[in-house]
């Protein structure tokens, strides 16, 4: 094995456990720098919020470290300000999420604190008030920005009648309608150890890592913890679906053109990252950056993503534009999807973008945080603790008769989402 292979994680590098009451732990070693980095998500995100409260997951979160029963949110900044380490919390659809770093003699003083704010939080009045204002403050913002609110549409029709139409952090109006005994109830009714997922990577062996987050964690419970939510069957769009939002006074549209695309185990997965690579993404924006910004200089910028998670994804085509080029974009746009639906990926555009894929990889473990990221999302998405090992061969085997598989499935013109956010 050369020594790319060995700077990638594998089950000979990474340990995994489960802890007696339901917490999944991995550890990796890497004792280059002094430090450790904690990662990790609970079972519980917005899947659980009525429209009525959206964005009470996400506020949940936010709140965590405004106080626990032992401590102050002055002291818990004053204790990770005072040796120079950092935790925060936040929610999205399925999971709340925290992260973590120190130096590795502080690992202790971090675990009991993230153990302290998950387990026993309680939410001071004064404080959830002054997140309040920051939320709506934020939401205001939102509302103002072109891009997010193109965004936030493009989700509406993709997703129409499922969970996934909603924002992660609610409306003005549901965030005024959330109060503190909702915060508790949804807290001591969702949040617990079944389903929680903690990675560390650090200076230091995997027995000591178990050891420290068992005192940490070993005795926390919640007999009566909510299962999350499952998800309904998407329903796919029947026709090409145009919404715009007017946000007067800007100076700028943006529009977001797509579809649904594939959840993250989907067998088409990888094709359809390649095909988005030359699509959107690759050099200066691949075939969309080159078409719509390079040549015909009609946006500040032009991109294409794939969007995937355990649920079902989306693929789309991002830009922004003055007003008076958003019919021009648009029909650009169009045509170079149909193009590529028709023509596929070229040889060249498939080798180029699997050497960039197997090209980055190692750069994106080469940080604690970059490997953490990477172990939860083996565990998230079940690859296997094998999973990067293997990575450069299922890119290698993609064909383009695969990619134009892809494409074809998930991107047709007659059946599209297009969202416009601008004056």
């Amino acid at each position: 094995m050369n020594r790319q292979r060995h700077s990638l994680p594998g089950p000979d590098d990474t340990s995994h456990v489960t802890l007696p009451n339901g917490i999944n732990l991995l550890v990796r070693s890497n004792f280059n720098s002094p430090s450790v980095v904690i990662g990790g998500y609970l079972s519980c995100g917005n899947l659980f919020d009525s429209d009525e409260k959206l964005g009470l997951a996400d506020f949940t979160a936010l709140g965590l470290m405004r106080g626990t029963a032992t401590r102050s949110f002055q002291q818990i900044f004053d204790m990770l300000e005072s040796v120079g380490a950092s935790l925060s919390c936040g929610a999205g659809a399925h999971n709340t999420g925290f992260s973590g770093r120190s130096l590795i003699e502080d690992l202790p003083l971090i675990l009991n604190l993230l153990a302290d704010v998950l387990s026993d939080p309680v939410f001071p009045t004064i404080e959830i008030e002054r997140l309040r204002a920051q939320y709506l403050t934020s939401l205001a913002e939102r509302a103002q920005d072109t891009a997010d609110m193109a965004a936030i549409t493009f989700d509406q029709i993709v997703f129409a009648n499922h969970p996934y139409a909603r924002p992660d952090d609610g409306w003005p109006e549901t965030i005024q309608a959330i109060q503190r005994s909702d915060l508790v109830d949804f807290h001591q009714k969702c949040y617990g150890p079944q389903g929680m997922v903690l990675a560390l990577v650090g200076a230091i062996d995997p027995e000591a890592a178990i050891e420290q987050v068992t005192a940490a964690l070993g005795d926390w419970s919640n007999p009566g913890q909510l299962k999350l939510p499952s998800l309904p069957r998407l329903k796919p769009l029947k026709k090409t679906v145009t919404r715009k939002v007017q946000i007067p006074g800007k100076s700028q549209s943006d529009l977001v053109i797509g579809s649904s695309g594939p959840a993250r185990k989907d067998p088409e997965h990888m094709a359809a990252a390649l095909g988005n690579s030359a699509l959107g993404q690759f050099g200066l924006g691949g075939r969309i950056g080159d078409v719509v910004r390079e040549k015909s200089g009609l946006a500040y910028y032009a991109s294409s993503s794939l969007n995937a998670g355990i649920g079902p994804g989306s693929w789309c085509v991002s830009a922004g534009v003055n007003p008076a080029n958003v019919q021009k974009a648009h029909d650009l746009i169009l045509q170079e999807i149909e193009r590529f639906i028709e023509t596929g990926i070229t040889a060249e555009e498939l080798a180029d973008s699997q050497s960039n894929f197997i090209g980055r990889l190692p750069l994106s473990l080469e940080s604690n945080s970059g490997v953490a990221n990477a172990l939860l999302n083996i565990e998230r998405y079940e690859l296997g603790l094998d999973y990067y090992r293997r990575y450069p061969d299922l890119v290698r085997t993609v064909t383009p008769e695969r990619v134009l598989t892809a494409v074809r499935k998930y991107l047709d013109p007659g059946l599209l989402a297009i969202a416009i956010a601008g004056p």
